[in-house]
């Protein structure tokens, strides 16, 4: 599951005709009195029962072993990750998707720091502690060394407001505030409103355009809360950074730049506290104020930055009567890798989404030995690249193996092996994301095969659209349902261990994982035998 600090845009999804954009956040609970249909002999509730908690522990040992250092894309881990998964589908007999390879390469950027900290006054600070920075967001620089440091107010250029009028930024270091200057009642000086201009969006990449435009060498931006920053962002700037191809010849439009803590903060200050409140008191009148501040300044900006291949895995069961007609079934098989002798294993996000899709491709082959072929394709995909962006998907979807214009479904599975605490003492549940969001029918079909299979309760609290995780957004059903494809995703929700190096087998409940791996067999069945298929009968605003 991916905590990449995305700025959303966030769809509102309107269907068609009458029917209003007013999306399942409640629980559904299956009507107990009727009974489960658990007749073997129906083929479909065979191969279902096909999916067993043991197999999945066998899979899930593997992939969550320490030997695989935490599957992190682009390192040996994945690469061992990947071939195990290869080998398993391999000898179920599902076919190779890209020519006699079941493999898709995808070319990333990894950057990293590979040295940073910044000293005032021969007083080091350190990064994750004191100042925060991203390495995507940076351009290498190993020394960057002054004598001064100008404080600029707001960092703003605007016709309406400027912090640069006859002040010299070119080859400084500038440190600014966050935001723009506002009066008593919180109306902008520059919009005559309470509402804000883009100068006060978040990502600051305006200011930092306009700063690497004058020729500004550095930027402290003075961060209120550095803990809360770490931790939105805490896999980003604690590990790597991908980007997808080759970047190493991108140009860097931002001033390199650092978040910093107040800490820093009054250590550049230094003696000047007195001139920086008489500063800021221009400010809060709408009046540009800048300051010239004698501070012995040094920071590294050392990156590490090369190309590295990640794969895609994908294979897939030819449809008899509809073989142009897709089932994509999804799960990523990276994480987060190790910090030094510290390995994430990842055992719930995703092995155990890796190894249920394991489970199901081998349900699906089953059927077909028994003469019972799916009528349409049903296309198995483990993604890399998740923990870093949904880059893996996004890759695929911008270059998909398969036509998506004939995809019917993408079903995604991310972290299914463990109970969170509002369900601590009944793992008979789900959350189910998105399922409603581009179909009723996709809904319905989940819905349906539920409450004649496998009872589980249905929990759609995280597909609200006013949900604060957003979760809708951070997997990678994500990138086909941005294009229009209708998408399901299963995910049991976070637990304490969720990104920590605790995340292991031994808290895996396998008879939940399994349960789960049955109904996400009767969904995928259900829809890759039905007569029409899957209608994306809603449509983006």
């Amino acid at each position: 599951m991916n905590v990449k600090n995305i700025v959303v845009v966030i769809f509102c999804l309107l269907s068609i005709g009458t029917i209003q954009a007013q999306y399942e956040s409640g629980v559904t609970t299956p009507d107990k009195t009727k009974p489960k249909v658990v007749d073997k002999l129906l083929p479909e509730v065979r191969y279902a029962e096909s999916v067993h908690a043991a197999t999945l522990r066998k899979h899930l040992r593997v992939l969550a072993s320490d030997s695989l250092e935490g599957r992190e894309t682009g390192k040996k881990g994945l690469e061992m990750a990947g071939d195990y998964i290869v080998k398993i589908i391999s000898n179920q007999g599902l076919l190779p998707a890209v020519d006699t390879s079941y493999y898709q390469d995808v070319a990333f950027t990894y950057s990293g720091w590979g040295d940073t900290d910044i000293f005032v006054n021969k007083e080091r600070f350190r990064h994750l502690w004191d100042y925060l920075a991203f390495p995507d967001k940076n351009a290498n620089v190993p020394a960057i060394l002054e004598k001064e440091v100008i404080f600029l107010g707001y960092g703003i250029d605007d016709p309406k407001y400027s912090d640069y009028k006859k002040v010299n930024v070119k080859d400084k270091i500038i440190m600014i505030n966050r935001g723009e200057p506002v009066n008593k009642d919180s109306v902008s000086f520059i919009t005559k409103t309470k509402n804000m201009s883009e100068w006060s969006n978040d990502d600051m990449e305006k200011k930092l355009a306009i700063a690497k435009a004058k020729g500004v060498k550095l930027v402290l931006i003075i961060e209120k809360d550095i803990k809360k920053m770490l931790d939105v962002n805490r896999k980003k700037l604690m590990g790597s950074y991908l980007e997808l191809g080759d970047m190493t010849s991108k140009e860097q439009v931002l001033a390199n730049h650092a978040y910093i803590s107040s800490t820093i903060a009054k250590a550049v200050i230094g003696s000047n506290e007195t001139k920086i409140i008489s500063a800021r008191k221009k400010l809060e009148k709408g009046k540009p104020a800048s300051l010239v501040m004698k501070t012995d300044i040094i920071m590294n900006m050392t990156k590490d930055v090369k190309v590295v291949k990640g794969k895609n895995i994908i294979g897939y069961i030819k449809g008899k009567s509809k073989p142009d007609e897709f089932v994509v079934v999804s799960a990523h098989y990276d994480h987060l890798g190790k910090r030094g002798d510290e390995i994430f294993n990842g055992a719930d996000d995703n092995g155990s989404g890796t190894s249920t899709l394991l489970e199901l491709s081998q349900s699906v082959q089953q059927a077909v030995l028994e003469s019972n072929r799916p009528e349409r394709s049903i296309v198995f995909i483990w993604f890399c690249g998740e923990e870093k962006g949904l880059l893996g998907s996004k890759y695929y979807s911008e270059n998909p193996i398969f036509p998506l214009e004939k995809t019917v479904v993408d079903i995604n599975v991310d972290m299914v092996g463990r109970s969170d605490e509002k369900y601590k003492d009944n793992p008979d549940y789900i959350y189910v994301i998105g399922s409603d969001r581009l179909s009723t029918d996709l809904h319905k079909v989940n819905e349906d095969v539920n409450q004649k299979y496998t009872q589980l309760t249905l929990d759609y609290t995280y597909n609200n659209e006013d949900d604060p995780n957003q979760f809708y957004y951070r997997s990678d059903h994500y990138n086909f349902a941005r294009l229009g494809i209708p998408s399901i995703f299963y995910f049991s929700g976070t637990h304490e261990d969720y990104h920590r190096t605790s995340d292991d087998v031994d808290k895996i409940n396998f008879d939940k994982m399994a349960n789960v791996g049955k109904l996400i067999f009767h969904t995928m069945w259900e829809i890759a035998n039905r007569k029409d298929g899957i209608v994306p009968d809603k449509v983006k605003k």
